[in-house]
């Protein structure tokens, strides 16, 4: 029972039992008055005035002598045990108390604590001896990470980032449309940078490689950026301790993949031009060297042929010389302009790239598909995901307009071509329509891309053609590719570290986190991501007009506020600041100019908070200013909202104060920065981590759970 509740029943029991003695009293009074009528009669009602006045004078010296003992024992107990619980979590001491009792019982609990943090002390110092060398190797690995020239990122089996150096975020996160956005950070989708479908093409075949035995699977792919740069990707698997399954073999388990990317951008461009000089040298030169020869030859078979004439030709000879040098002279000088962008490719073995057809042509157009002949020894350099896209696309036409019901591959090596053949029995189509297939932009799956099958192949530096066998009713596509020499050596598959101090950049215990592992209300609050935020505004009531000045965010990931992956932007609000606001914040107008508008900001910082549960400290005001605009500008704030004072509120019940002053306060947190957003942001982060223990030694563990014992508080009914 509340405590408050506890105290009004005991006085209200106590006054009740006054009052009936009153009652007994007074009737013995009347009933003694009516026996003796001889006495005078106002004499016994004089009697019951006294006793009635009596009685509520003890009622209220009850009420006072109870309250007083409520307050110093029962109240102040129950505020001691939630210092208590702070103490244990954050290092803090009891304070003074009225009664004697509860005084020199704080003071005993003092005592622990202050020879419990003499030996967290000792033992913290020896961690500390035993963890100088691991802190060395941890400098030695950042120090490593920064340096490179190379973009690194390393990410979970669900596409979240676990690592990644200073130059992926410059390589990844240029060109993004949205003002100070992250798009590369701990706990973010990769997903928002490359697209899914690549990066599952890619693991698959990872996947394949170790079943296959392969001593050192990886896996490459070329894609773009938001900026427009071309990097071509390195994918090695990061894999598990090896495990005994059934048949006492070895496992391999890949429990996440590492990324090297390589701009190629200005490499494939060089190579675009020089593809486009020497097609130009060789058109442009083809007409002045025939000319030249043709001359040449005149002379030399005809050997009386008069002066003037001698004369003509030797002035072809010239002349012809004089344009085929001016024309390698533009050449020269047209040098920068680009023709057709050359893909980067890929080297594959054949039986692999058949066998990843078989999968997707089977999931993506429900077809049977047979493997006729397939020559194991033959690689192929080859854009394989846009050549899976090309052989799904084909196959779910076949499907959907000729009924066909069956395709079959084959894959042979003649000479320096590998021959990969679509066949089919049945209904056939003519040779316009497999023309008009080929030239077609592909659609398969739902997904969607500008590229023909035509413009894939060429890629590839292939052809393509359609036949059909009367007789045999068999009709095919044909398609030639280059053969590839089998690669002497491939890059190593990277085994990271499993324990030990971490670098800046990264969190290797978010392998065991799955996106889909959990509905996000059931999963632990330990293991959710968040963003922390923080505004300060023109004044107090945003339904009448008051505006964001500042919004100033940070994120929470595994526990640990990430103090590098920041939000801190001021905003022109396009309105009066008031004194009182200035006098809070210190941001006066002059600050504020030339700063962007809400109307900038906001998206960005709606790119940043993407993927996390919202928390901040009287997230009611906050996310009122949100909802006010998300509207005017296409956004939605749908993320979970977690209140700090909400949950201070559940925590700590019998606690007068849940300013975030106090809250720091009463759980040792250092507040800094207090009244500007970041530096509030900040401290709720670490006022949050600092309430993870004590919710769970609340049975409070899951989103669901905070967000229904945050609802229960009197503080939730605040609105704005």
């Amino acid at each position: 029972m509340n405590p408050r509740r506890k105290l009004v029943c005991l006085t209200a029991g106590t006054c009740l039992f006054l009052i009936t003695l009153v009652l007994i009293t007074a009737a013995l009074l009347l009933v003694g008055g009516a026996l003796e009528s001889g006495r005078d009669p106002s004499a016994a009602e004089g009697r019951i005035f006294g006793v009635v006045v009596l009685t509520l004078a003890s009622c209220w010296l009850a009420w006072v002598l109870l309250s007083k003992l409520h307050e110093n024992y029962l109240r102040a107990t129950l505020r001691m045990a939630e210092e208590v619980d702070a103490l244990i979590s954050s290092g803090t001491r009891l304070g003074e108390y009225g009664s004697p009792e509860l005084r020199v019982l704080g003071h005993a609990v003092n005592r622990l604590a202050a020879a419990r943090d003499v030996l967290a002390g000792d033992v913290a110092e020896r961690v500390r001896e035993a963890r100088a060398s691991l802190e060395q190797e941890r400098s030695r690995l950042a120090a490593l990470m920064a340096e490179l020239d190379r973009s690194v990122v390393v990410c979970n089996l669900d596409g979240r980032v676990l690592l990644y150096n200073q130059r992926a975020q410059q390589e990844l996160c240029a060109g993004s449309e949205n003002l100070g956005s992250e798009l590369l950070g701990l706990g973010r989708s990769i997903y928002h940078l490359f697209d899914r479908s690549l990066i599952a093409h890619a693991l698959e075949r990872l996947q394949h490689k170790l079943n296959s035995d392969a001593e050192r699977p990886s896996a490459q792919f070329v894609t773009a950026t938001r900026s427009g740069k071309l990097l071509l990707a390195h994918m090695s698997p990061v894999l598990a301790a090896e495990r005994i399954d059934q048949e006492d073999a070895p496992v391999s388990e890949i429990t996440g993949f590492v990324l090297i990317l390589d701009d190629i951008t200005a490499t494939n461009e060089r190579d675009a031009r020089r593809d486009a000089l020497i097609q130009s040298l060789t058109e442009g030169g083809r007409g002045p060297l025939g000319s030249i020869r043709a001359a040449a030859e005149t002379l030399s078979e005809f050997a009386d042929i008069s002066p003037e004439q001698r004369e003509r030709f030797l002035g072809v000879i010239q002349d012809e010389a004089r344009a085929l040098s001016r024309h390698l002279e533009g050449a020269a000088k047209a040098f920068s302009d680009d023709l057709r962008v050359r893909w980067p490719l890929e080297e594959m073995l054949g039986a692999d790239l058949v066998n990843a057809a078989v999968r997707r042509i089977g999931e993506r157009s429900g077809l049977a598909v047979k493997v006729d002949t397939v020559d194991e020894s033959i690689w192929l350099r080859i854009d394989s995901f846009g050549l899976l896209q090309a052989l799904s696309f084909l196959t779910t036409r076949l499907h959907d307009e000729y009924h066909i019901r069956e395709v079959r591959l084959a894959l042979s090596l003649g000479g320096r071509l590998a021959q990969l053949d679509l066949m089919w029995f049945g209904t056939s189509m003519n040779n316009e329509t497999a023309m008009a297939w080929e030239l077609d932009s592909m659609t398969t799956g739902g997904e969607a891309t500008p590229l023909s099958v035509r413009e894939v192949i060429d890629r590839c530096n292939g052809e393509i053609w359609f036949q059909r066998e009367r007789v045999s009713h068999r009709a095919f596509y044909r398609i030639l590719l280059p053969a590839a020499d089998s690669p002497k050596e491939v890059p190593r598959s990277i085994q990271l570290p499993r324990q030990g101090s971490r670098p800046e950049f990264y969190d290797f215990d978010l392998f065991q986190w799955s996106a889909s592992a959990h509905e996000l209300d059931d999963r632990p609050l330990s293991e959710l991501a968040y963003t922390v935020f923080d505004t300060e505004t023109t004044g107090l009531q945003p339904s009448e007009g008051d505006e964001i000045i500042q919004i100033g965010a940070t994120r929470i990931v595994n526990r640990r506020l990430l103090h590098n992956e920041c939000f801190d932007q001021l905003v022109d609000p396009q309105h009066m600041l008031s004194r009182e606001s200035i006098g809070i914040h210190g941001i006066t107008p002059d600050l504020l100019v030339g700063q962007p508008t809400i109307d900038t900001v906001l998206p960005a910082f709606h790119a940043f908070c993407a993927d996390t549960v919202l928390l901040a400290h009287n997230a009611a005001f906050d996310m009122r200013f949100l909802q006010l605009k998300q509207q005017a500008l296409g956004l939605n704030f749908d993320q979970p909202v977690l209140d700090t004072l909400l949950l201070s509120a559940a925590l700590h019940p019998n606690q007068t104060s849940h300013r975030l002053e106090a809250i720091a306060e009463r759980l040792g947190v250092s507040v800094i920065g207090r009244h500007t957003a970041l530096g509030d942001a900040m401290v709720t982060g670490e006022i949050f981590l600092k309430m993870l223990p004590l919710l769970a030694g609340i049975g409070i563990h899951t989103l669901r759970q905070a967000r229904e014992a945050s609802q229960r508080t009197y503080h939730a009914r605040l609105k704005y």
